[in-house]
């Protein structure tokens, strides 16, 4: 079984009340909201990644102003030839303001939307579930950089 370890980088940003989220393509064909943020580049430093992962898909320049925590999953999926990757993704989660930039919609890249939400609008949203991580993160800024997973 092939082993894949995936580390990625992401933010929180909340201003007046509203949550800056991207939409993406699910895998069922719709769409779903995910915070903004992707994969680290080889050998970039996850500060850098969260900076540069913004500006690309909501036009924003930001400045990280905390690290909240981060989350880590682990899946076994199919792969080619009937074999299986057994996947672990470290999610890094950051606070970040915006500090410049328009918003404005990725184009040719994962994502397709960008938009702010009221965060009492977040829970009806057809969203990823490191969005509800990130909040409690955010919320309740647990010296540990942890909170448990909970059910949908």
């Amino acid at each position: 079984m092939r082993k894949k370890l995936r580390v990625a980088a992401y933010a929180v940003c909340v201003r007046d009340g509203q949550l800056l989220l991207a939409r993406s393509p699910a895998a069922d064909g719709g769409h779903e909201w995910v915070l903004p943020g992707g994969g680290m580049d080889h050998g970039e430093h996850p500060n850098d990644t969260v900076v540069r992962e913004l500006e690309e898909e909501t036009g924003y320049h930001v400045e990280v102003t905390g690290f909240l925590g981060m989350d880590s999953i682990h899946h076994v999926i199919p792969w080619r030839h009937r074999r299986k990757v057994d996947q672990h993704g470290l999610r890094l989660v950051y606070e970040a303001r915006i500090v410049g930039g328009e918003l404005r919609n990725e184009i040719g890249g994962s994502t397709d939307m960008a938009a702010w939400h009221p965060l009492d609008d977040v829970p009806g949203l057809t969203r990823v579930g490191l969005i509800d991580i990130a909040l409690r993160l955010w919320r309740e800024r647990p010296v540990v950089g942890r909170v448990e997973h909970s059910p949908k």
